[in-house]
C-alpha cells in the first residue's frame, strides 16, 4: 500500500509526509475517521513511507528491501493486532488470523468490520482484542528493529480491546520501546480508554471528495462517468459504502425488502404477520441483525429529507426513491425522533444479547403507533 493507492486523501498525506520530513512523529497517532474514508491505507501507507531506504517527496520508492517486504506486508518491524474470534481450547491472538488478513488486504484495504467477520468464517459471531494479545505486543516490541529503523504496531479498531487489554496498553505508550511507532486506527474514538486519548496524537481523516470517489470508480472499475457521479453522491464520502453500491448483494436486497414490509404491515396492523417478520430478523446472526438496524435508521433519515424536495441532500438509489415517493410522508418531525430513538435501542438490546424476537417484535409494535403520527 502505497500513498498513491489511496483514495483522495491528498491533504493528510502532505500533513503526514510533512511530519516524516521535519522529525515531527509521535510515538502513538490515533487515525481517526468514520467507515470507508481510508483510514488503515492510510496507516499502512505511512509506515511503508517510514520504512522506506529512499523515501521521495510524495512517497516511498517501492524499490529498496523495505519496500519490497511491505509489498507482501511481511516487513519485519511491522505488526497488527485486530478483532479476532477465540479459537477452541487457545488464547487467541491476532497472528492466529495473519494469513487471513494479509489475503483481505490485498484483495481491498477498503473493508470494515462485517467484511473482516466474513473472511474469518464468523458472521454471527462477536470479534474482539483479548488479552493475551497484550502479552504479544509486549514481546515483539522488546525485539530488537531487524532492520535498524521503526519498530511499527499497527491497531486496527483499538475499540474493540477489553479493559484489561487496554490497561496493558496504556502502560506501553507510557513508556514505548525505543524507536517504536503505535498507529491506532479507530472508528469510535470515545469508546478508548481516555488515558490512551491522551497520550496519543490524534489525526482526523475526513469524508473522501466526491470527484475523487468518480475518478476512482470511473479508472480503477471502469464505470461510466454518470454511473460513478451517482454512486459518489450517495457513498457520501465512503468509499466502501461506493464499492457495495457497485456490487449490489442480496443482503442489501432483502434488507430494503424487510424494511419495506414493515412499514407496509405495520401501517396496515396485521400483527400476526409482523410477528413471522420479526422472527425471521431472529434467524439471522447478530452481526445482519445489527446491519440490517443500521440500514433502517439510514431509510427513516433519507425519507425524513426528502419531504424538504432538495435533491443533493438525499442519498437514495432508484428503487429507494421510488419507495420514499410513496413513504417519505410518512416520516416527519412528530414521529422521526422516536423512530430513530427505537431502532437505536433495538440495537443496544441486541448487542446485549437480549432475545430477538422479542426485540424486533417490540419495534414492530411501536411502528404502529408511530406512523400514524402524521
Amino acid at each position: 500500500m502505497f500513498f498513491k493507492d489511496i483514495i483522495g486523501q491528498e491533504e493528510a498525506k502532505k500533513r503526514l509526509i510533512s511530519k516524516a520530513k521535519e522529525g515531527r512523529i509521535p510515538h502513538a497517532m490515533l487515525f481517526c475517521g468514520n467507515e470507508g474514508t481510508g483510514k488503515l491505507p492510510l496507516a499502512i501507507a505511512y509506515a511503508r513511507y517510514l520504512s522506506c531506504e529512499c523515501p521521495n517527496d510524495e512517497d516511498a520508492c517501492g524499490v529498496c528491501p523495505s519496500c519490497v517486504k511491505y509489498n507482501k506486508l511481511a516487513h519485519p518491524d511491522l505488526h497488527f493486532v485486530f478483532p479476532v474470534i477465540k479459537k477452541k481450547s487457545k488464547d487467541t491472538v491476532s497472528d492466529d488470523y495473519l494469513s487471513e488478513w494479509r489475503e483481505l488486504l490485498a484483495t481491498t484495504p477498503y473493508f470494515n468490520l462485517n467484511i473482516w467477520l466474513k473472511e474469518m468464517g464468523a458472521e454471527n459471531q462477536q470479534a474482539q482484542i483479548y488479552v493475551k494479545e497484550s502479552d504479544e505486543i509486549l514481546r515483539k516490541l522488546s525485539l530488537k528493529s531487524s532492520q535498524g529503523g521503526y519498530k511499527i504496531m499497527i491497531i486496527w479498531l483499538p475499540e474493540k480491546m477489553n479493559t484489561e487489554c487496554s490497561n496493558k496498553l496504556l502502560k506501553l505508550l507510557e513508556e514505548p520501546p525505543q524507536q517504536t511507532l503505535f498507529f491506532l486506527v479507530s472508528e469510535e474514538p470515545d469508546a478508548l480508554l481516555t488515558t490512551i486519548l491522551s497520550r496519543a496524537q490524534r489525526f482526523n481523516i475526513h469524508h473522501i471528495n466526491e470527484k475523487d470517489i468518480v475518478n476512482a470508480l470511473t479508472t480503477r472499475y471502469g464505470l461510466q462517468e454518470n454511473d460513478a457521479a451517482d454512486i459518489a453522491h450517495r457513498s457520501e464520502g465512503n468509499f466502501l459504502k461506493a464499492l457495495e453500491s457497485i456490487h449490489l448483494n442480496e443482503e442489501k436486497q432483502l434488507f430494503f425488502d424487510l424494511f419495506v414490509s414493515l412499514m407496509r404491515l405495520s401501517y396496515q396492523r396485521k400483527v400476526r404477520e409482523m410477528k413471522q417478520w420479526s422472527e425471521t430478523l431472529a434467524g439471522m446472526g447478530r452481526e445482519r441483525q445489527k446491519h440490517f438496524l443500521t440500514f433502517s435508521q439510514r431509510l427513516i433519515r433519507e425519507n425524513f429529507m426528502y419531504n424538504f424536495h432538495q435533491p443533493e441532500l438525499t442519498y437514495l438509489s432508484v428503487e429507494e426513491k421510488n419507495f420514499s415517493s410513496r413513504f417519505a410522508p410518512f416520516i416527519n418531525e412528530r414521529n422521526v425522533i422516536g423512530i430513530m430513538n427505537e431502532l437505536s435501542e433495538a440495537q443496544r438490546h441486541i448487542e446485549q444479547n437480549v432475545n430477538a424476537k422479542m426485540v424486533f417484535f417490540d419495534f414492530a409494535l411501536k411502528m404502529i403507533v408511530l406512523l400514524v403520527q402524521k
